[in-house]
């Protein structure tokens, strides 16, 4: 083994738990269209026989804008027929609106069926392909947000993009091809009257077009205070017990009222500035329907339109004004939908920096296995360097005890050997390949890491050990308890491996989630375990029986522990100092003891704790 041993610089470096600075996503300045073509490209399901929804909305409308014909018809040639009311044609005229009503909810029927199926294909595979990227971020990008507001992103945000898509989307659909045909009839029954329409609409569109990038901004400001929200009532609830040891009750509700106040201050600044977009169209509809009356009544008395075209292009009138009043809403709830849509896009935009090779990732047999960091640097996003001039290697069959003050880097080295996090210069090498560009399913089955505080899923003993080797039976686990020497602690639990632990394993105390943690990385069998303070959480006589069976573990295979108490450095073949984020000793621990440094007084002060 071997390390550089320049002495360290007086600058230190931040704490390795530092904050980054770098936030998820930057999508947030994608305008409105480009959007929206990223969202379809990321579910392309949206898209799939398109051609056919908009064939059946189509049709849909058709079945409509008869009705007007009907009118028009039944008007100048049956009521007002030459020698007197032609009632045989009105029959069928109005069996023909029956018809074409009929028709026209088939029609609709078959467009919403269609809609709902292609928005929830669709919205799933953008919940799948969000939720795994958001596991394919290394651990220092989850921590720049809360794990809440990440939540929400997958859940709240995605919902708003499948109300509009399947209500929104629909009606955007049915309108467009309503106005499309109203436009035609009216320009056949009156081109005059038809103009008169469009020139009501042009300061309509004029008003719209300058308001939806407000509406756009007050709708991205909801999405953000529901992430935030969200963040804060899972915070209060995951550290309830902290809350009410500390007696700071009042203040956590002061924090979640204050979230929920700014939710509540958004969410009415959008309503506000929706309903004015809303108002803004009933003004058009109402002021529309006005003049055409008044115009279309000097028309008719000129003999320029007959009084059954003249009640016909007032209803055409309605079903084109019905649209546009609708496509208010439709942009609002599109505005809604595009916030949420880019703070999705936003996380699988995100760079995945600690991402699988995949398919074209190397794969080694398992085996002994030899580590080494070579010429390895690394700084959080915005801070000083935490490691600098690391060169080390890890012989096959060692045991390594890493060791340093809080904060000078140990924790990192352990990261960046599970590749949790990848260095900002130079590699870490096992058997002499990059970690980056191994797989990660035979990365994970090489390496395992036990953590501080091992977490616990919400179910069974059993299922919780099993994470570590999925495919192992329940004889494999109980054998794996026995090696441990855990049996006797498992029977005195009430239903055994069958015992629930609870959300986050609230039901077992803080050193027994960790001998579950330990049981579940020895039924993984790794070639390397990296034990990052593994025994803090647990009693000095579980200590001893964790360790006595994690003699039987590391035995045969490389092992590294990151050390809090110095017994573990004892027991160790090598021991690294860690200072200031420099490799500043490396040796038996009886030599760095003899030494004099760093080694030295950390091992003084601990025996003196020890004695006292």
């Amino acid at each position: 083994m071997s390390t550089a041993t320049a002495a360290p610089k007086d600058e230190q470096g931040k704490d390795e738990q530092g904050a980054a600075s770098s936030e998820i996503g930057g999508s947030h300045q994608l305008s409105t269209v480009a959007t929206l073509r990223r969202g379809f490209e990321l579910s392309p399901e949206l898209a799939r026989g398109l051609w056919l929804t908009v064939l059946l909305a189509v049709f849909a409308t058709l079945g409509k804008v008869l009705i007007p014909f009907v009118v028009q018809q039944a008007t100048d040639h049956g009521i007002m027929a030459e020698g007197g009311p032609d009632v045989a044609f009105v029959v069928r005229m109005v069996l023909l609106a029956a018809g074409a009503i009929v028709f026209t909810s088939i029609a609709q029927y078959a467009v919403n069926i269609r809609l709902f199926r292609a928005a929830e294909s669709g919205l799933a595979t953008l919940r799948i392909k969000a939720f795994r990227h958001i596991h394919d971020l290394s651990v220092l990008t989850q921590s720049t947000e809360r794990r809440g507001a990440l939540v929400s992103r997958v859940t709240s945000d995605v919902d708003t993009i499948s109300m509009f898509v399947q209500f929104g989307g629909l009606m955007l659909l049915v309108s467009i091809a309503q106005m499309a045909v109203a436009t035609v009839l009216m320009v056949i029954y009156s081109p005059i009257l038809a103009g008169v329409v469009y020139l009501c609409l042009l300061p309509l569109v004029v008003v719209v077009t300058k308001f939806q990038p407000i509406l756009g901004r007050a709708y991205t400001a909801v999405r953000t205070r529901v992430g935030d929200l969200l963040g804060a009532v899972s915070e209060s609830i995951v550290g309830a017990v902290t809350i009410r040891a500390y007696g700071v009750e009042k203040r956590t509700s002061e924090r979640i009222d204050m979230a929920i106040e700014n939710h509540r201050v958004a969410a009415i600044r959008a309503q506000v500035r929706s309903v004015m977009a809303f108002v803004s169209g009933q003004a058009f509809a109402g002021l529309t329907t006005a003049i055409v009356l008044v115009v279309g009544t000097v028309l008719a008395v000129n003999d320029m339109v007959s009084l059954g075209q003249l009640l016909a292009f007032l209803f055409l009138v309605n079903l084109f004004t019905q649209p546009v009043l609708m496509a208010t809403e439709i942009f609002n709830e599109m505005q809604n939908a595009v916030a949420g849509w880019r703070r999705v896009i936003g996380v699988i935009d995100t760079p995945a920096d600690v991402s699988d090779p995949g398919e074209d990732g190397i794969r080694l047999p398992r085996g002994p296995i030899t580590v080494e960091f070579d010429d390895v640097h690394f700084s959080y996003p915005g801070g000083a360097r935490v490691l600098r001039d690391v060169d080390l290697t890890f012989e096959p069959r060692t045991r390594i005890a890493i060791v340093g003050e809080t904060g000078s880097g140990k924790t990192t080295l352990a990261k960046l050997l599970t590749r949790l996090m990848d260095p900002s210069e130079g590699r870490v090498l096992v058997d002499g390949v990059d970690l980056r560009e191994i797989a990660f399913d035979s990365l994970r089955r090489r390496i395992v890491m036990v953590p501080q505080e091992g977490f616990l899923f919400d179910q069974s003993l059993l299922e919780n050990i099993r994470f570590g080797r999925p495919e192992a039976s329940d004889e494999d686990v109980e054998l794996a308890m026995t090696e441990l020497g855990l049996d006797p602690w498992l029977e005195g639990l009430p239903l055994g491996l069958a015992t629930q632990v609870g959300q986050r394993g609230e039901s077992l105390s803080a050193g027994e989630r960790q001998l579950i943690a330990i049981a579940r990385a020895y039924l993984a069998d790794p070639d390397l375990l990296v034990l990052d303070e593994a025994t803090s959480a647990v009693d000095p006589a579980t200590e001893v029986r964790i360790q006595r069976a994690l003699e039987g573990l590391t035995r045969g295979r490389t092992s590294v522990a990151i050390a809090h108490r110095l017994s573990t450095a004892e027991a160790a073949d090598v021991v690294v100092v860690v200072d200031r984020g420099r490799i500043v000793a490396v040796g038996p621990h009886h030599e760095l003891v003899d030494a004099g440094g760093v080694y030295t007084r950390m091992h003084e002060s601990w025996a003196a704790q020890q004695q006292g």
